[in-house]
């Protein structure tokens, strides 16, 4: 099994919405309700690459089994170098070690960028996530509680932070 890594192409886009889709009606993963369009995906990537912000995709076997990115963590000027970063892949492709790929490939671009922080916000029933972010050395920062509604019930912040320098 080899995954590939490479930047994304507007071809991509099918494969992408399919699984922020996945993620919006199965899960916490992202706190939207309604599934995305194709344009409304362009858009936002639109934005993230003219702000020169990478997005990158997992293939294998010729078939984009993931993705990631990140983009600014807030508008205000002095956090230029925090960025907020996003990892997503396949539910048929969990356990694979695509997630790994994607992560670590987004922290060396930032450090590339020279930038100081990236940040992760996931939904505290996602231990998996946390854990996973841990691996990477992202430290537990805030707990916001309360901060979602989704699924019929109030959801819960985790923030974590990774120091790139």
């Amino acid at each position: 099994m080899h995954i590939q890594l490479r930047n994304y192409k507007e071809e991509d886009l099918n494969s992408i919405i399919e699984i922020i889709n996945y993620n919006i009606l199965n899960s916490t993963a992202l706190y939207d309700y309604t599934i995305r369009t194709i344009h409304q995906q362009k858009l936002i990537f639109e934005d993230k690459k003219n702000k020169n912000f990478p997005i990158i995709v997992a293939i294998l076997n010729d078939e984009v089994v993931g993705f990631g990115y990140y983009s600014e963590f807030r508008f205000r000027e002095a956090y230029k170098f925090t960025v907020e970063h996003s990892v997503y892949v396949s539910n048929n492709h969990h356990g694979k070690g695509i997630g790994k790929l994607l992560l670590e490939k987004l922290i060396s671009l930032a450090k590339s960028q020279k930038l100081h922080t990236m940040i992760g916000v996931i939904d505290s029933e996602n231990a998996n996530s946390i854990q996973f972010h841990e691996h990477f050395g992202f430290e537990k920062v805030g707990f916001i509680k309360e901060s979602g509604y989704k699924f019929d019930r109030w959801l819960h912040s985790v923030i974590l932070q990774l120091i790139l320098e």
